[in-house]
């Protein structure tokens, strides 16, 4: 069992003041796979100070230097990625070829990304040709407090320490403690491309222990937080305090609105979508919205593709889906399975219990439910497990009006050949991202939610000005600049 009972403060790594330890599950096997300590106040203080005593120097660095070091960061990640890859796989069970061909490489997408996205920033520039004595000035926004969650653990570190570095500021990260192995190997990464001591800092703990240290710290400026909804709102209170900046990443309950025209792969590709990292994705695309006069054969699709999904250790080779994360989700998504049936919607795949074979793990059956209803419990709770609900619309007006009834407002899909509808849709559907006939978002695109899916965009340009302040200067000497 690996012991990773240590933070990274102030450039080294250090043990903790008054942690408690804490055992890393292996969720393919329910055994544990290392120990880490949970940090206590002292620890989060300890991180803050170092981040704090880092600020001034590093958000006076030129832009290109910080460019550099970046630069340097990603290199070092390319060559770690396997190693990255088989982290993620063993703290949070996404399958090994998976693993590392997709959740680590999500990694070296956004550092890449931030880097192009980077060029386009202006730090300095006159607020027009006619006003060169009025400077815009953007600088960082000061300490900021990351905390990430455990199903994209590389996606959601990197899109937030990469633009923090970038724009000059300073940061204390709380991984997971579900995940935490990943961050503390990005760590080893970030000491060996020679980030300065004191700029970026790891320390291990829960949401409402070090979590919450950070996110009320009054030497926090900003917190960048993604998970759930209901700690999201928490964190808020907290941080409101001391009048932080917040951004908030949270759920969604995407809906993906198929249209009797749709292409004859939209079903399959819906519901894999669905299962995809088996299922623990804010922006799945769990609500299947399916035009009438297609439904039954949509329906006969989805429970197909759910069957023909195979499920397997991470530990394993191969395509296929591995367990959920943790006991506590197994169950939770049990008994929101139990919910849908009592509920009276249609079990057509998948079901209760393990699949077949398997006998130990969190491993969860792709579930397929139709003849929901948006009212049920299932189509309006995020479920973060491999479970598709397949709902029923008339019409345009009908997809559109059961897609929006909802509290979140993360991701919506839309699968017809009509451009016109399409675009109709895109601009009335109430998320921060539509994405149509199975196109995935460019480089550098926002991602970002509307409603309780939280506030604030992430990647490319928004993803760097969110860590950023502007200031508005007069009276500026053009001459001396």
């Amino acid at each position: 069992m690996l012991d990773k009972r240590r933070f990274y403060i102030n450039g080294q790594w250090v043990n903790p003041v008054a942690g408690r330890d804490l055992e890393v599950i292996d969720p393919s096997t329910e055994e544990p796979c290392a120990v880490i300590s949970l940090g206590g106040t002292a620890d989060s203080d300890a991180a803050v100070a170092a981040a704090r005593a880092a600020l001034p120097a590093f958000m006076e660095t030129p832009p290109a230097d910080r460019k550099a070091l970046v630069e340097r960061i990603l290199e070092v990640y390319k060559r770690r990625n396997d190693e990255m890859g088989a982290a993620i796989s063993l703290e949070m069970g996404a399958p090994i070829d998976m693993a590392k061909s997709s959740q680590a490489t999500s990694g070296t997408w956004h550092i890449e990304n931030f880097l192009r996205a980077f060029d386009q920033i202006e730090f300095e520039a006159p607020l027009s040709e006619r006003a060169q004595e009025d400077r815009i000035i953007k600088e960082a926004v000061g300490v900021c407090a990351l905390i990430t969650p455990w199903n994209w653990p590389m996606n959601q570190v990197t899109l937030k320490v990469i633009p923090a570095l970038l724009a000059g500021c300073t940061m204390v990260l709380k991984p997971s403690e579900i995940a935490p192995l990943s961050s503390m190997l990005f760590a080893e990464i970030l000491d060996e491309a020679g980030v300065p001591p004191g700029v970026f800092n790891l320390v291990n703990g829960d949401g409402p222990g070090v979590g919450t240290d950070l996110s009320g710290h009054p030497d926090v400026d900003m917190v960048s937080f993604t998970g759930s909804t209901r700690a999201g709102i928490a964190i808020s209170k907290n941080a409101a305090e001391t009048l932080k900046h917040i951004h908030l990443e949270l759920g969604g309950k995407g809906a993906n609105i198929i249209f009797a025209d749709a292409d004859e792969k939209a079903v399959v590709r819906g519901a894999r979508h669905c299962f995809n990292n088996t299922g623990q994705s804010c922006n799945a695309p769990t609500r299947m919205l399916v035009e009438r006069s297609i439904y039954d054969r949509a329906v006969e699709i989805a429970a197909e593709t759910a069957e023909k999904t195979k499920v397997a250790s991470a530990h394993e080779a191969g395509n296929h889906i591995g367990p959920v994360v943790s006991k506590a989700q197994f169950d939770k998504i049990q008994g929101l399975i139990q919910k849908g049936i009592d509920e009276g919607a249609k079990l057509v795949a998948g079901g209760l219990g393990r699949p077949d074979g398997l006998n130990r793990g969190y491993f969860v059956r792709p579930t397929v439910f139709a003849d929901v209803t948006n009212d049920m419990t299932i189509a309006r709770e995020e479920i973060f497990g491999p479970v598709l609900s397949i709902i029923p619309f008339e019409d345009e007006a009908d997809a559109l009006r059961i897609a929006n009834d909802t509290v979140y407002g993360l991701t919506n899909y839309v699968q017809s050949q009509d451009g016109a509808k399409r675009n109709r849709l895109a601009r009335r559907l109430r998320s921060g991202m539509v994405e149509m006939n199975g196109k995935s978002r460019g480089r550098g695109s926002p991602f970002g939610g509307m409603k309780a899916s939280g506030r604030g965009r992430e990647g490319g340009v928004w993803g760097i000005e969110d860590f950023l302040e502007v200031k508005a200067v007069s009276g500026w000497s053009p001459e001396d600049a």
